[in-house]
């Protein structure tokens, strides 16, 4: 039987937030929240909203759906309508936020396609090269040797040519030489 590994979702009790910092840090969060069900509320439900709040700092911050004057005159008398000039800006509104969400949608979708993609990379990365030459096609592993075999080929001769570049110059170097003795 499984333990559970987190604490799980549990209900915070309504009380101010004495310490200062954990109280602005709050109301960050929450006001980001607030303002992405805004958001889905708008674009599922095609309606005009309006939200004004203040931060414990006395910074006012706002969200407005479509525009202020709209939601302003809604809000005074519902059953009125728009006017032409304020239809029109809704309209507008309404497709830039159209356009967005669906920036925003396209957005997501590259995003869970990377992610999928370094899943992928990281489960190969799991798997030892050992485990993953076995998975070779006789092409592949054709290639592979000779992959092996040329490079083995070049070190021995960079090897060599090393070996006879050290015997050739066997002088001492001058004091004003700049010798490492840590080569390697």
């Amino acid at each position: 039987m499984e333990h559970k590994k987190t604490s799980g979702r549990h209900k915070n009790p309504l009380e101010n937030i004495e310490n200062e910092s954990a109280r602005f840090t709050t109301f960050s969060k929450r006001r980001s929240g607030l303002y992405k069900k805004a958001c889905e509320l708008v674009r599922e439900c095609d309606v005009d909203l309006g939200i004004i709040m203040f931060s414990p700092k006395g910074i006012p911050y706002s969200f407005i759906s479509p525009t202020s004057n709209v939601v302003i005159d809604r809000f005074i008398n519902p059953t009125t309508k728009l006017n032409a000039s304020d239809r029109l800006v809704a309209v507008e509104a309404r497709k830039k936020v159209s356009q967005f969400n669906d920036i925003l949608n396209e957005l997501d979708e590259r995003e869970k396609i990377a992610n999928e993609k370094l899943d992928r990379m990281s489960e190969a990365r799991d798997i030892g090269w050992w485990e993953s030459i076995d998975r070779f096609s006789v092409h592949n592993t054709m290639k592979f040797e000779a992959w092996l075999i040329s490079g083995e080929f070049s070190l021995n001769e960079h090897l060599e040519q090393l070996e006879n570049g050290a015997s050739s110059s066997s002088q001492i170097p001058s004091d004003d030489a700049n010798i490492s003795p840590n080569v390697f």
